[in-house]
């Protein structure tokens, strides 16, 4: 299964290398000495609930469920039946435990799971960390995965082409390997828990339709959203059951649905166009590995011609702006400002997209403080702190904060910029994990500030 991982400062693809391969769930690739201040951590979850109707979140449901990213069917709903186990093995980092342990008590909350940990023997779900050098020689350009019927990297190099590692031939969830790296920062560590134990509990598949989802090849959400636990919670509805067909799960689901969301029987369904191959395989091509530039601002465009063709007025439309926006940035900034603005116009009309407009924001004003607006800057960069927060992103909180002292400077408020520097590089830690990391991301957002450009 293919990955996509929006980030600050790049758009990162993750690829699986075989055919069995693009049917198990990874997330793409990104320490902490220090002598920067003590690193911040989010502590109360604040997710924000569904917006669409139960009609449209059933269909999203099937869509989920009963079929892989790379288009292959499933014949059965599978899930676990009875309590889940979880356990750690390999070597974790500090920030493993207590991320993990904010995300078992959000599972067992949120959507209703009987999920717990277990310190020794066997285990439902076994979270290996491990290098990322071994992950990426089982997967290579993947930064973590889940796979069934496996316990260790070991079993799964041992049976990878198995049927028993096999998600189209499951019937019943009993026994997975979640593995994620040890040698990354905080956050993307948090972030594979996240994406990975959700998808061992349930959906497989991602759609670049959902807004508001980790289930979502764009990876805007990185940690679990009130739309993903209210799926969850329905996967573990007791009206189902392993072994169910799609016909048998669907007939279900306006009663389960009313019952768990009743708001969402009072929000009108809306039209929803599927993704196209020809959309999905530009997009891939746009941001993958080995593309020339040409051929990848070709793909791009092809992207953004297919949104216009299909009639598209969400944010995969505005993510086909974003690449060609980042695609053209490099020899004509202003015209990638113009594609940058389509996005926003897009993400303006499509609910539930604040945190995609907090990243648009880091390339808009950026631009803005490299010809000295600070102003401007100021202004987009306001309301994008609190998306930020409130979605747990600390590497896109700390880049915004990055900016907005880069901006007071230029406004000329030095005292504020250097206390919001400082109070930045907690989150920074967090974020971007080693010193290096931390202090190369300052010098790159320092660099867009002319007044340091021309010594002033």
């Amino acid at each position: 299964m293919i990955r996509l991982c929006l980030v600050t400062a790049a758009l990162i693809l993750g690829a699986c290398s075989d055919t069995r391969m693009q049917d198990t769930p990874t997330r793409a690739a990104q320490i902490s000495d220090s002598t920067l201040p003590p690193m911040k951590v989010f502590t109360a979850p604040r997710p924000d609930a569904p917006l669409r109707s139960n009609g449209n979140i059933g269909a999203d449901f099937l869509s989920l469920h009963f079929e892989l990213e790379s288009g292959r069917k499933l014949p059965v709903l599978t899930r676990f039946e009875g309590p889940i186990t979880v356990r750690v093995t390999g070597s974790p980092p500090p920030s493993l435990e207590p991320d993990l342990h904010r995300l078992i008590a959000r599972l067992r909350s949120e959507a209703g799971i009987d999920i717990s940990r277990t310190s020794g023997g066997p285990a439902s779900i076994t979270i290996e960390a491990v290098s990322r050098a071994d992950i990426r020689r089982a997967l290579p350009d993947a930064a973590c995965f889940v796979v069934p019927n496996v316990s260790s990297l070991a079993e799964f190099r041992r049976d990878r082409r198995k049927p028993k590692t096999s998600w189209a031939d499951l019937t019943t969830r009993t026994r997975l390997g979640v593995f994620v790296p040890f040698d990354s920062s905080p956050q993307e560590v948090r972030d594979c828990l996240h994406e990975e134990l959700a998808q061992a509990l349930g959906p497989l598949n991602d759609l670049y339709r959902l807004p508001d989802s980790v289930f979502n090849d764009d990876n805007v959400h990185t940690v679990l959203t009130g739309f993903d636990m209210l799926i969850l919670r329905t996967t573990y509805a007791p009206e189902l059951h392993s072994g169910m067909t799609e016909a048998q799960v669907s007939a279900r689901l306006p009663a389960i649905l009313a019952r768990l969301n009743p708001r969402g029987n009072l929000v009108e369904p809306y039209p929803v166009t599927a993704t196209p191959r020809a959309w999905i395989d530009a997009v891939q091509t746009a941001l993958g590995p080995g593309v020339s530039p040409d051929a990848r601002r070709a793909a791009a465009s092809a992207a953004a011609r297919t949104a216009e063709q299909m009639g598209w007025d969400d944010q995969r439309r505005a993510f086909s702006y974003y690449m060609l926006g980042r695609m053209t940035q490099v020899y004509d900034p202003a015209v990638a400002q113009q594609y940058y603005g389509n996005a926003l116009h897009y993400l303006a009309r499509t609910p539930g997209t604040d945190l995609h407009r907090a990243y648009l924001t880091t390339q808009t004003a950026a631009y803005a403080i490299s010809t000295g607006d600070g102003a401007t800057a100021l202004r987009q960069i306001g309301p994008s702190l609190d998306a930020a927060a409130r979605n747990e992103n600390a590497a896109l909180l700390a880049t915004l904060m990055l900016l907005q002292a880069e901006a007071l400077d230029l406004t000329g408020q030095p005292e504020r910029a250097r206390a919001v520097r400082l109070d930045s590089l907690g989150w920074a830690r967090y974020g971007f994990g080693s010193d290096w990391a931390v202090r190369a991301k300052m010098q790159e957002i320092a660099a867009l500030n002319p007044k340091g450009r021309l010594g002033g």
